[in-house]
Parts: structure tokens; C-alpha cells; sequence
């Protein structure tokens, strides 16, 4: 019985050490996910660019000037008008590039429905408005990122 006990101890203090190690491995292998440049790259990059400047592909093609939003603080007096942008990606303040609340330029992507309308994900059903609000929010913090430093506009 003691010999059974002693192997059986061995056996959990290699098995804990294996798992401990390989979470280790993984912690080390994961790479951190940006939700908010994910989200910019895949929304916002078309018209604003990589950098926010207002030079994307399409720039060129629209009738009006695309906003440089890395220079959103500058032109707001030093402070980031966090609210704003986030009414703007969200379509409680209108923008008439982005069209309007019911046909934004990005689609249905930001839009929040109606309290009742779950959509499925991966075949389990999430109520959509924290989701949005949450990407929301990511997006509107890596458009804060982005903001130019007083050194780096001259």
C-alpha cells in the first residue's frame, strides 16, 4: 500500500508539474488581441487610414475631405472628446459620410436593435446591445490611441 501511495504521489507532482509548465508555454504563445484596432482596422481603415490620417484607399475617391482623427485632441483643446466619438461610431450623432442611423457606412455592425433581438453566436444566443457597446468602446479607445503627440504634429 505504501509503495501504491508513493507512485500515485509521483504520478500527481509530474502530472501538476506538466500542467503547469505547459500553461506556462501557452501564456507565453498567446498573443494579445487589440479588439479596438481589430475593429478600426476592419471598419474604419477603408476611408481613415491605417494611422487615422485621413488617407485611406477611398480617401481619394470621396467629394469631401476625410477628418485626420489622429488630430481629434489637438483640435479639441488637449482633451479627447471620448462622448462624441463614441455617439458618432454608434449614430446617436450624425455624420452624413457615415449615412444615416438606419444605413450607416459600416452597415449593421454598430447599431444597436431592439432590447428583445439576440443574435447566435455559435449557436448559443447573446443579446447584442452589451456586445455592440463593448466593440463600441474598444473602437472609440484605440481612436484615442492614435491621437498625435504636440511633438509629433510639427
Amino acid at each position: 500500500m505504501r509503495v501504491f501511495q508513493t507512485v500515485l504521489a509521483i504520478i500527481v507532482y509530474i502530472s501538476a508539474t506538466a500542467i503547469s509548465a505547459s500553461q506556462e508555454m501557452q501564456k507565453e504563445n498567446v498573443e494579445k488581441v487589440d479588439i479596438g484596432k481589430h475593429e478600426f482596422e476592419l471598419n474604419c481603415t477603408i476611408c481613415h487610414g491605417l494611422q487615422g490620417r485621413g488617407d485611406g484607399p477611398y480617401a481619394k475617391m470621396l467629394t469631401t475631405q476625410v477628418p485626420d482623427l489622429a488630430t481629434l485632441s489637438q483640435r479639441n483643446g488637449g482633451t479627447f472628446p471620448f462622448q462624441r466619438i463614441y455617439d458618432i461610431i454608434d449614430g446617436t450623432v450624425m455624420i452624413s459620410a457615415h449615412g444615416t442611423k438606419q444605413m450607416p457606412i459600416w452597415g449593421q455592425v454598430y447599431t444597436l436593435k431592439s432590447e428583445e433581438n439576440y443574435f447566435t453566436w455559435r449557436a448559443f444566443p447573446w443579446d447584442d446591445q452589451p456586445f455592440v457597446r463593448a466593440r463600441i468602446l474598444a473602437l472609440t479607445e484605440y481612436v484615442s490611441r492614435l491621437q498625435l503627440k504636440e511633438t509629433d504634429a510639427k
